[in-house]
């Protein structure tokens, strides 16, 4: 038992950094180039607005790494079969997170990027499949 909580203690300390940058990155998504103009004017690109990076990747992902950090500190809250059942349950819910922020990810490459053309604001890339 005391490998795999040391395991699941620095798995938790690698997922706390990559929450905290999937955090930061889609919050730069929302700011382009630090100005408010984009959002207020609704350019961005419709995906953003689902918030992949924010939530599932890293506000979701940070229940595994919380759960994992402090697994097996406190013997009175934990023991042997609720700390398995929690580990498991908080693994389940970063599946799920990183799942959605992969999801949201796809369909945001699909539709690329919402750009100014002779048209307008349009979305140049879209229904390309990938050319």
């Amino acid at each position: 038992m005391c490998c795999s909580v040391g395991f699941a203690r620095s798995l938790g300390l690698a997922l706390l950094p990559l929450a905290l940058c999937c955090i930061l990155a889609n919050l730069l998504l929302l700011f382009p180039m630090g100005e408010v103009t984009y959002s207020q004017q609704y350019r961005l690109a419709s995906y953003i607005w689902y918030f992949g990076g924010l939530g599932g990747g890293g506000l979701l992902m940070l229940v595994p790494a919380v759960v994992f950090i402090t697994l097996g500190k406190c013997s009175c809250c934990w023991n042997e079969s609720l700390m398995m059942c929690g580990s498991v349950l908080a693994a389940v819910v970063g599946l799920v997170g990183s799942s959605y922020c992969f999801v949201i990810s796809a369909f945001a490459l699909e539709q690329g990027p919402q750009c100014f053309t002779t048209l307008g604001w349009t979305y140049p890339y879209a229904n390309q499949r990938g050319r």
